[in-house]
């Protein structure tokens, strides 16, 4: 384990505790009441207490020390460079398609290191396999009780999940499941299916498995997303993988629905659900909108289509014109496996007198996936596919393609530079709201205006 470092402050929240008491972007946090945390978690939960006493180091370099008297819970309005101070808790297995080795060398630094940390899965949902995990972690999980967690399972026989990881320790994956029921903790699970070594009979074996600790007032396993393997051009070519084909894809579509089913009517719950894709790439109609329950797994990509279109079909009743003046031309790019599925959205903005809005549905020749989804189009992409087009007004630009918080595709090329070479205006869409917004409005200045809706 690495060395506690200082906390490093990126930001100071305005009207926040921190902000009155002169607290500056990067001062540090070295204690708080005498304990260094090792992270936001220790952070957050030592900031709870009515009366704090810290050690700060300035960007100077100097020591203060500072007493604060707040309201318990209250927050002092910090924001931190990283969620880890000690230092990421890396991965130690050896996944054939782990999408870490499937990228080609030379590219930003970040972009290689395996995150396999509980503690970013607890604090943003990311998946863990459980496999590097000393005594004094499994301690701090049940004591801070750190639920839920997210974990890659993958397989729960020990030998085919061994085959996956490539790692011994990945055989306990049963006995670490009872560990959390006994805790009365949870997780959710992902089931990442690579055609010849875990679909079929031990596909059916770990969703049974898995549905063996889904009882009780707290349910140790709460959900499960079955998740196609997604392969790139770059991986190693000795990794042995199949891609999953249209027909691969129906067949996993009608397993797991059936055991779903079954869930269903023992448990009142769906249980397992299937990732968008499978039906992308089988061609078939997504569920209805009442089969993914409260979407438990929604930042897995179950459901966030059908989501989507709902929140689109509610907001844009509220805040889609009849027509906008000037009139508006706008491209709006995404991957080529939601083409189908958002004409709808595409008409009901082209509805709109005074706009237009192209979609350009693409695949990734940087990744080398005949089917893509919209996150992982690259600047490459927009660059081979958008040069010498009319591009309108600008490109409608979903952010799940860019790297969180930077404006940064995944092949390390910026925004600015694409916008360059294409000749136009980017616009980063976060959600619906940003998307319609972007669409009626215009930028002036830089800024935001409405379009007059005359």
């Amino acid at each position: 384990m690495s060395t506690t470092r200082p906390a490093q402050i990126t930001k100071v929240l305005p009207d926040s505790i921190a902000a009155e008491i002169g607290f500056e972007a990067g001062d540090a946090i070295i204690a708080i009441n005498g304990i260094h945390p090792r992270d936001l978690i220790d952070y957050q939960f030592l900031c709870a207490d009515e009366v704090l006493e810290l050690e700060v180091l300035d960007a100077a370099g100097k020591t203060h020390h500072i007493e604060i008297e707040k309201d318990y819970d209250e927050d002092l309005g910090l924001e931190f460079a990283t969620a880890l101070f000690d230092g990421l808790i890396q991965c130690n297995n050896r996944c054939p398609f782990c999408f870490i080795d499937q990228q080609p060398p030379g590219k930003r630094s970040s972009l290689y290191l395996k995150d396999d940390d509980y503690r970013l899965s607890f604090l943003y949902g990311s998946y863990l396999t459980l496999t590097n995990l000393s005594k004094r972690e499994w301690q701090r999980i049940e004591q801070m009780r750190l639920s839920p967690l997210f974990v890659s399972v993958h397989a729960t026989e020990p030998e085919v999940r061994i085959r996956l990881l490539k790692n011994s320790r990945a055989g306990e994956i049963l006995q670490q499941l009872q560990w959390f029921q006994a805790r009365r903790l949870q997780i959710h699970a992902q089931v990442v299916v690579c055609p010849g070594i875990n679909d079929g009979k031990h596909l059916e074996q770990t969703l049974k498995d898995l549905a063996s600790f889904h009882t009780g007032e707290v349910p140790a396993v709460a959900s499960v997303a079955v998740v196609p393997v997604g392969l790139t051009r770059f991986r190693p070519h000795e990794d042995q993988l199949i891609p999953v084909t249209r027909e691969k894809a129906k067949e996993v579509i009608a397993q797991v629905q059936l055991l779903s089913q079954q869930f269903r009517q023992k448990f009142g719950s769906g249980f397992a659900w299937l990732a968008d894709e499978w039906f992308l790439i089988a061609g078939e109609e997504l569920p209805s909108e009442s089969e993914y329950e409260e979407y438990p797994q929604i930042d897995n990509g179950v459901g966030s289509i059908r989501l989507f279109l709902k929140q689109f079909a509610d907001t844009a009743t509220e805040l889609l014109p009849e027509k906008i003046y000037p009139p508006r031309k706008l491209t709006w790019v995404v991957g080529n496996a939601v083409e189908t599925a958002f004409q709808p959205i595409l008409e009901r903005l082209n509805a709109v007198e005074g706009l237009e809005v192209n979609m350009q549905a693409l695949c990734s020749d940087y990744w080398g996936q005949n089917i893509s989804v919209t996150g992982l189009l690259t600047g490459h992409d927009l660059l081979l596919n958008l040069a010498e087009q009319d591009l309108g007004d600008g490109i409608l630009l979903p952010n799940v393609m860019l790297k969180q918080g930077e404006l940064v595709f995944l092949d390390d090329i910026n925004i600015e530079e694409v916008s360059r070479q294409l000749k136009t205006k980017i616009f980063p869409v976060a959600g619906v709201t940003e998307l319609i917004n972007v669409c009626i409005a215009e930028v002036v200045s830089g800024q935001w205006s409405l379009v007059s809706s005359q």
